[in-house]
């Protein structure tokens, strides 16, 4: 079973999965950065408060996490296909990856601003700077080592997410794992698919964790 063909497969499996992951965690970024700095921004006592705005963010971001994936992966395949035009392949498992991963990203945001010391925010303002300049100048470059290991859990996380895409013939190890592994009861495949995926989650950590330290200014 273990000829050329099969160490093949195995290679485009993990080149989708890299490629799903690490894209999906991109566009995922793109709208869960803004989105977590707006869930702390509007809140009461900080620097835009707007209790309307803000209760809409959190109901938006508590709904969608509240989906589990495989179910969102295939309730929105209407969606899905509008996009891409497919439901099948990498390329299409990208669209359910960012909606659930978004809205997490937006959390992990959020919670790594919290932890900034509200005292460099006041006085910031107490300089005048905008909210603008609040955002891009402090709040963005203090938090940036947790933002990494956000980052990193943020992979790790849609890394997991994509092998879920299997079931629905998503591509990468995932889909090797339920069509060899599974359908065709072939262990050996199972283990190495799972192997590698561990692999790969580990490099991720390891590389969010490095940048993370090295980001650090404490140290």
């Amino acid at each position: 079973m273990w000829d050329s063909a099969m160490f093949e497969i195995i290679g485009k499996g993990i080149l989708e999965t890299l490629y799903m992951t690490l894209f999906s965690t991109f566009l995922a970024y793109v709208m869960g950065l803004p989105l977590g700095i707006a869930l702390v921004v509007t809140e009461e006592d900080s620097i835009m408060p707007n209790k309307w705005l803000n209760k809409v963010f959190n109901i938006v971001v508590n709904i969608t996490r509240s989906v589990p994936f495989l179910i969102l992966l295939i309730f929105i395949q209407p969606f899905t296909k509008l996009i891409v035009g497919t439901t099948i392949g990498s390329t299409a498992t990208v669209v359910p990856l960012v909606i659930a991963a978004a809205p997490f990203i937006g959390r992990m945001v959020e919670s790594s601003i919290k932890e900034l010391d509200k005292g460099i925010i006041e006085a910031a303002l107490s300089m005048g700077a905008s909210p603008m300049q609040i955002i891009c100048k402090v709040m963005i470059p203090e938090t940036t080592p947790s933002l990494w290991v956000g980052a990193a859990i943020s992979a790790t996380t849609i890394l997991g997410y994509s092998a879920m895409a299997g079931f629905t013939s998503g591509g990468g190890l995932g889909d090797i794992a339920i069509r060899y592994g599974f359908y065709r009861y072939q262990t050996d495949v199972m283990l190495v698919t799972v192997i590698l995926l561990v692999l790969i989650v580990q490099l991720m950590q390891g590389i969010g964790m490095k940048i993370a330290s090295k980001q650090d200014k404490r140290k």
